[in-house]
This record gives structure tokens, C-alpha cells and sequence, in this order.
């Protein structure tokens, strides 16, 4: 009697079209995966990323070398508050694809970051929405990048301006995750008036509100998300900090202005103040990364502003210490 009432159940919840709990199909897109990729060139391939988490799909670019010689590791290349654009500004104004053309690492490169940090917004914000960066990045791309461009495990994240607060940031926070991170022209610690400063000015610069990043100033999230108030978690790492002082130099006056951006003085002034402002926090987080003996390498220029041509020069003089934990 049992078995029929079993079997009769069975074909009516069949009937019905209602899958029985035991084999209740996962929801759809319920894991995050690659939906689209297109092949570039030859070192270059866009993916389109479904991430349950971001509630959307998230493009990236991802830099390969030319021969295949065997499991690799992978560089995580952050924008600046100001990239907008369809490809990573590490593209199209860095040259990152030249640079790393001959190493053997994939290079992972996001696009539509701006304003976010790259963090886990704590609320939606009006502008911005609510960008859950860090959980995308940390817990489900790794996974996919590694699998489809033979990735062995092994990572480092750089970044430069907004981008170089959210590689310690990440740093800190995944410390398992990542072997190297730099900062180009960034504030790292986020901790007293002038850091919180630069935080709000950047994310508003995009029409956000920090608040709704973070919570209040002096939250226990803003902490979370300082890298000088949790140094052990960087000890053993590859660690590189660069800056200007904001001096101008030859390269700014070499640099090519386009005519929506402003009058060139005005422009240069802008990128000098910027820049002063970034080195003052880099040297400043440099300083109490030594008090704690937290060994790290850097790259700070007593010329240069807040501007690519400088960033591009620094990929060379970061890539030795980064480099180090890939392979």
C-alpha cells in the first residue's frame, strides 16, 4: 500500500509539473560562470562574467602569453576612480598589453569599477548602486579564471589611484588569496581626517556617497578596510608603494591634452595637487609599514604627477617584487 501511494504521489506531482524536493532543480545562474568570451588578438580575450553576487554580468579583459608553457599565475589589474570606458584604462592609456606581452602570467582587468573601490558597498547608493566588488573578485572569479586560462593559484593584485587603496584593501582582507599588491598613486590607509577626505572625494567625484560604502567615519567597516590598522596580515608578502611629489616634469609637459579636458596649466595643476595628496598618504603608510617591520619595495619619484605616463613607467619597477610569489 505504501509503495502504491508512493507511486501514485509521484506521478501527480509529475502531472502537476512540480518537481519533487528530492530532485529540485538549483535556480537558474545561481553560480557564477563565464556567459560570453570573445577572442581579442592573440594575448587578449574579453569575458563577460555572471556574478550572482553584482546581480549583473561584469566584462573583463584577460591578457595571456603567447605560448602556453604550463600553469600560471595571475595579476589583478585595477582602474582609477575615473575609468568609464568599455576596456580597462590599464588598455588604453597604460599599455599594460605591451608590457606584460612576454611574461608568463594572465593578467585579469576589469572594467566598470569607477567610484566603487572595489569593495562590498554596505547600502545602495543612488549613483552607484550596489557594487559588491570584493566578493566577486575574491570568491568567484579566481575560480573561473584559473580554470579557463590555466591559472595555477598563485595571485597579485595592483592598482593605482582608487585602485591602489582596493589592492591592499583586498590584500588585507583575503590574505590567503594573494602572494603580492601594489599601490600607484594610491591612499591605502583610510584612517584620520585628510584619508577620509580623499575617500569621499573620490567616490563623489562619480556621484557617490562613501557613507553608503562603508557606513559612518569611524565605523568599525572603515577599519575592516584600512590596511595600516591590520599590518600582520601583509607580513611575508611582495609589497610595492609608488608616488610622486607632485613636482611637474618633462613627461607633463611631453603629455598630450585633449582640448575637453581644460586649458593645459589648469589641467597640470589638478594632476600635481592630486598627486601631492597620494604621496603624502603613500609615505605616510610606508612609514608605519617600517615601524612594523613590514618589509615592502618603493618606488617613490621626487617628479611626477597624477597621470599615465608615470603609471606606465612604474609597471617595469614594480614587476621584480610582484613578480616574485607568480611562479
Amino acid at each position: 500500500m505504501k509503495r502504491w501511494v508512493a507511486a501514485v504521489a509521484a506521478t501527480v506531482v509529475t502531472a502537476l509539473g512540480v518537481p519533487a524536493a528530492a530532485h529540485a532543480v538549483p535556480k537558474p545562474h545561481s553560480v557564477a560562470r563565464i556567459a560570453k568570451s570573445v577572442k581579442m588578438s592573440a594575448l587578449r580575450t574579453d569575458i563577460w562574467v555572471y556574478s550572482p553576487v553584482m546581480k549583473t554580468r561584469v566584462k573583463l579583459s584577460v591578457l595571456t602569453p603567447a605560448t602556453d608553457s604550463g600553469p600560471r599565475g595571475t595579476v589583478y589589474l585595477l582602474d582609477g576612480a575615473g575609468a568609464d570606458g568599455d576596456v580597462s584604462d590599464w588598455i588604453t592609456k597604460g599599455r599594460a598589453g605591451r608590457f606584460f606581452a612576454d611574461k608568463n602570467v594572465n593578467v585579469v582587468l576589469p572594467t566598470g569599477g569607477k567610484g566603487s573601490f572595489y569593495t562590498d558597498w554596505a547600502a545602495t547608493d543612488p549613483k552607484l548602486g550596489k557594487p559588491m566588488w570584493e566578493s566577486f573578485l575574491t570568491k568567484e572569479l579566481p575560480g573561473l579564471v584559473d580554470k579557463r586560462f590555466n591559472g595555477n593559484g598563485r595571485n597579485a593584485v595592483i592598482g593605482l589611484s582608487m585602485g591602489g587603496q582596493a589592492a591592499f584593501a583586498l590584500a588585507i582582507r583575503n590574505p590567503q588569496l594573494y602572494t603580492g599588491v601594489a599601490s600607484l598613486s594610491g591612499c591605502p590607509p583610510v584612517s584620520g581626517p585628510a584619508n577620509e577626505a580623499y575617500v569621499r572625494t573620490t567616490v563623489g567625484r562619480d556621484g557617490g556617497d562613501a557613507t553608503n560604502m562603508w557606513g559612518p567615519f569611524g565605523s568599525s567597516n572603515w577599519r575592516a578596510h584600512d590596511p595600516s590598522l591590520h599590518l600582520d596580515a601583509l607580513r611575508g608578502k611582495n609589497i610595492f608603494i609608488a608616488a610622486g611629489s607632485g613636482a611637474v616634469g618633462p613627461l607633463d609637459l611631453q603629455r598630450r591634452i585633449e582640448p575637453s579636458e581644460g586649458p593645459r596649466a589648469a589641467v597640470t595643476a589638478s594632476s600635481s595637487a592630486l598627486e601631492l595628496g597620494a604621496y603624502r598618504c603613500s609615505l605616510e603608510f610606508a612609514l608605519t609599514m617600517r615601524a612594523h617591520g613590514v618589509r615592502y619595495t618603493d618606488g617613490f619619484r621626487l617628479i611626477g604627477t597624477h597621470t599615465w605616463a608615470y603609471w606606465e613607467q612604474d609597471l617595469p619597477v614594480l614587476w621584480p617584487t610582484i613578480s616574485r610569489g607568480l611562479y
